[in-house]
């Protein structure tokens, strides 16, 4: 998928067909990706240049919104295909990309060594000479098109929206939310927030949506996944589900099993908007194409109850 402004969707074929996504930003002849998915998304974001008849000689920038393992898994091994790149990283996160050792053993020592290399493949460091830490503001000049960094925590504190000058579009990574495109209806797309761990943090969260939202932009690039448009609605969707989920969490802070009470909760809150929202499907199926964010939105809210 591509839209006149030179963007271009690349599916990572991370979980499941239109679950995770990067992005091709084209520009006279140069290029540059917006996250990159886990190692085994590397054979797609390479064949993504090739469509556009470029090589990776021609991309100049990688530029991360977070260096959470399903946007930025690949990065090491990516810049080691393309010699002419830098890698664009929030400051807070450029030293788990430098050296990726201590983000692989926290995740191993959760989920282990044969998952972590089933799913996203080993982690290789970069040069830190190839490392651009992106502050608050920071501009990346791809030949000329200004690709400004904006801090943007809530969902981590090491995350950078992107936004596209000239197209007045922004890359939100994982902080204007989930929207799937299974769940489009004749009202347009749904959304919910990500709360996975560790650093959830509502009223961040909230100010970084408002931030975005001030920027009037045409189109918001998500992850999870794909453009969507109707800005307004969503970031009002999302406010009030974040809303929502605080105070789900609060109710059953001390509850026997709060886990399980969480996600019970949150499927119930999803499957109601959801409803609403004209989707027809049913709680079952519902609970199948969001059963790994469930999981993770509640053991978010577990870790931001303490």
């Amino acid at each position: 998928m591509s839209d006149p402004a030179g963007i271009h969707v690349i599916d990572t074929g991370f979980v499941r067909p239109r679950f995770d996504a990067a992005y091709l930003i084209v520009e006279h002849g140069h290029a540059a990706f917006v996250d990159c998915g886990t190692n085994h998304s590397i054979p797609r974001l390479l064949a993504a240049l090739d469509a556009q008849a470029l090589k990776p000689e021609n991309v100049d920038w990688l530029i991360l919104t977070h260096v959470h393992l399903d946007h930025a898994g690949g990065a090491g091994a990516l810049m080691a295909k393309l010699p002419n790149a830098r890698l664009v990283v929030h400051p807070r996160g450029a030293r788990h990309m430098i050296d990726p050792s201590r983000l692989w053993a926290s995740a191993s020592a959760v989920y282990g060594e044969d998952v972590m290399e089933k799913t996203y493949g080993r982690l290789l460091p970069i040069p830190a000479e190839r490392v651009v830490e992106a502050h608050d503001g920071h501009v990346v000049d791809l030949a000329g098109r200004s690709l400004v960094c904006l801090e943007t925590p809530g969902h981590a504190k090491h995350h950078n929206a992107i936004h596209d000058v000239r197209s007045n579009v922004c890359f939100t990574g994982d902080v204007f939310g989930l929207s799937y495109r299974d769940f489009d209806t004749a009202a347009g797309a749904f959304i919910l927030p990500t709360t996975s761990p560790v650093q959830f943090d509502p009223d961040a969260l909230h100010a970084s949506i408002r931030r975005l939202v001030a920027l009037k932009p045409a189109g918001l690039y998500l992850t999870h996944f794909g453009r969507v448009d109707d800005i307004a609605r969503l970031a009002d969707d999302l406010h009030a589900q974040i809303d929502a989920m605080v105070t789900i969490a609060k109710t059953h802070r001390d509850d026997p099993d709060r886990h399980a009470a969480i996600k019970q909760a949150l499927t119930d809150l999803y499957a109601g908007r959801a409803a609403q929202h004209g989707w027809t499907h049913g709680r079952d199926a519902l609970t199948e194409l969001l059963s790994m964010d469930i999981e993770l939105n509640a053991q978010g809210l577990g870790v931001w109850l303490g």
